[in-house]
């Protein structure tokens, strides 16, 4: 699959590059979750010029050092000696070699030093406050557990910290280049298909990519292929967060499990799991870890009572509904069963992936002061909203979400907004409307 958007970010990248060359040296720190497609990015932004790229794994320094010793002469053909055992006298022989040549030094997977050396970090910062102001190196770093990236230079008390000119966390594909990127595969695509790309990969380029390249551009290939005995998404969900969460993994994985199922009141989940509180494990996954996030009727106030979870990660929203909740299938290798269990329920989980879709369309046209959902609280239907939006200039739309049309009930939604209309937006006109597959194309 050819390279797809990044387009603001490559011009920051290059940016920075050109920084680093004409003035002095400058740090960018590339963040996001696994598979999001950071090294493409660097690498991209480097094509063309002198670089150094770095990938830390989980080896004796002395290995390391090595390794980097003899890619770094090559690279840059310039003489480095083979028998350095530390990271941080490679990292201030190639910051003096800036002093000569302008060059990118990419180390990609950073926080691996952790576990290679911690004094690492330390080393690094005094070398680099030494020398950035007198050399021309673009140093880029990326990681993949966000956590610890975030820790190593946002932390006021760790050596790194401040020190990044730029940081950047790459998000997801928009729905506009997924919806590109499945016509350049299948210009003769369906909506379905669509939807199935967005509600399976969560626009995260690798995942995006393994489809396209093994041919997946409809529903039923792309079911048949994440559910193959070797599918690489059986495990990805756990390995992408066994790191993040460390020995407390089980229990968030619980609750993970529990939102992307359907329970997302922090009431529905403590009774589901058989716990007094989980309001401290709930405050992590949305503040630390970034993964849930709360959501509220439309224009509530942040004390409202009326919350509800979700899964901001698409992607792994999907992995804790089938591949983590169905592990005894494929433990015992009955893979064809859970392929049925996930075609049994995809028209019900596709539906809460359309109502997502439209709310980020929405989003991604910046028309927008505002978008939510609205709901009574301890009340069910008929009085909630799929989607309420209010403009820029102040006008409110209403959008129920229906994958057909003909499942759509134009009097049962005006009925739900007078109800709104009671508590909000009293003496507005409201434009009302069905958003369905149709509307996605």
């Amino acid at each position: 699959m050819r390279f797809y958007d990044r387009t603001e970010e490559l011009q920051e990248l290059q940016e920075m590059m050109r920084q680093s060359f004409e003035d002095h040296s400058r740090l960018t720190v590339l963040t996001g979750r696994r598979r999001i497609g950071k090294t493409s990015l660097g690498l991209k932004a480097m094509e063309g010029t002198p670089m150094v790229y770095l990938f830390v794994s989980r080896k004796n320094e002395a290995l390391l050092a090595q390794e980097y010793a003899q890619l770094a002469a090559t690279e840059l053909d310039e003489y480095i000696p083979d028998n350095i055992i530390r990271f941080s006298d490679i990292f201030r022989m190639l910051m003096e070699i800036g002093r000569r040549k302008k060059f990118n030094l990419f180390i990609d997977e950073f926080q691996e030093f952790l576990n290679v050396n911690p004094s690492v970090f330390s080393d690094m910062q005094n070398i680099w406050d030494r020398l950035r102001k007198e050399t021309n190196v673009n140093l880029v770093i990326s990681g993949s557990v966000f956590t610890l990236m975030e820790k190593i230079f946002k932390d006021e008390k760790e050596p790194l910290f401040g020190r990044a000119d730029l940081m950047m966390k790459l998000q997801p594909f928009t729905t506009t280049v997924l919806q590109e990127i499945l016509r350049d595969h299948k210009a003769d695509f369906e909506a379905d298909d669509l939807l199935a790309l967005y509600c399976i990969t969560g626009g995260v380029p690798k995942y995006v990519e393994l489809l396209m390249n093994n041919g997946c551009t409809t529903l039923e290939r792309m079911l048949r292929f994440i559910t193959k005995s070797d599918s690489p998404f059986i495990d990805e969900g756990r390995n992408m967060l066994i790191q993040e969460f460390g020995k407390q993994y089980a229990t968030y994985f619980s609750i993970l499990g529990c939102i992307a199922g359907g329970e997302v009141t922090q009431t529905d989940i403590e009774a589901r799991l058989g716990e007094k509180s989980l309001g401290g494990q709930l405050k992590l996954l949305e503040e630390k870890y970034e993964l849930i996030q709360k959501k509220r009727p439309i224009q509530s106030k942040q004390a409202s009572q009326s919350v509800r979870f979700e899964v901001k990660d698409l992607f792994l929203r999907f992995w804790f509904r089938y591949f983590d909740r169905y592990r005894s299938l494929i433990e015992i290798g009955n893979m064809k069963g859970l392929a049925q269990i996930i075609k049994n329920d995809y028209p019900v989980y596709s539906g809460f992936c359309l109502e997502r879709w439209f709310r980020q369309k929405l989003m991604e046209s910046y028309r927008y002061a505002d978008i939510g959902g609205w709901w009574l609280p301890k009340q069910k239907e008929p009085y909630e909203l799929d989607i309420v939006a209010v403009t820029l200039d102040g006008e409110v739309e209403a959008y129920e979400v229906k994958r057909q049309r003909k499942k759509f009930n134009p009097s049962l939604l005006e009925e739900k907004v007078k109800e709104m209309q009671k508590h909000l937006f009293k003496h507005q006109t409201i434009h009302t409307d069905c958003l369905t597959l149709d509307e996605m194309m």
